[in-house]
């Protein structure tokens, strides 16, 4: 075999192999990224939450438990954040918004979630949830104070929280859907809110 020709199979059978590795390591091209595995792998298996105390914007505690028996709609975020959890709560207002007003709170409700609590105490919820639009009742802005019970939420949810340069965090954002059950069964972007609402409102 001419050195040309040891080259070219060379060449393909390092792209098959690639291939082959490439399909292994990303879920069989399903999941290019961590984020679309994460989604995935909710559709596939609903996922249980753990136990939670929070404590909302109005310095009332409550357990996630408590939500049982209603549709939740969960998003994590910090209150210093400028961006993307702006953004976040853009979203939850327009699927508060699309949420038929017999529902909302019976069959439906919202929770945003930090991952600050440190600084996020419940002046800074309130202002946060205040600037949005959250009423305390139908939507709540809480904070999870003990910290092992935050990340054993932040691991089921499949958030990843990573501390900034300047005092603040990069975090993927989504918005989650816990059945009535208590399961998180599927993920959505933050930019598809309405698309979210539908999938609420055909649920009840």
């Amino acid at each position: 075999m001419s050195a040309a020709a040891r080259s070219v199979v060379l060449t393909v059978l390092v792209a098959v192999l690639g291939t082959g590795a490439f399909w292994g390591g990303t879920d069989g091209f399903s999941a290019f990224t961590a984020e679309t595995a994460r989604r995935a792998d909710i559709l596939r298996a609903p996922r249980p939450l753990p136990a939670a105390v929070l404590e909302d914007q109005d310095g009332r505690v409550f357990e996630l438990d408590d939500y049982r028996g209603r549709l939740l709609a969960v998003e994590f975020i910090y209150t210093r954040c400028t961006t993307i959890c702006r953004s976040l709560g853009m979203a939850f207002k327009q699927i508060r918004d699309r949420v038929p007003a017999d529902a909302l709170g019976r069959d439906v409700a919202l929770l945003s979630i930090s991952f600050d609590p440190a600084r996020d105490d419940p002046a800074s919820l309130e202002i946060y949830g205040s600037s949005h639009g959250a009423d305390g009742e139908h939507w709540r802005i809480a904070r999870v104070r003990d910290a092992t019970q935050l990340q054993a939420l932040l691991e089921a949810f499949g958030v990843v929280v990573i501390p900034d340069r300047f005092g603040g965090f990069e975090h993927n954002a989504a918005i989650h859907l816990v059945d009535r059950d208590g399961r998180l069964v599927e993920i959505s972007d933050l930019e598809a809110p309405l698309q979210f609402a539908e999938k609420l409102a055909e649920a009840l």
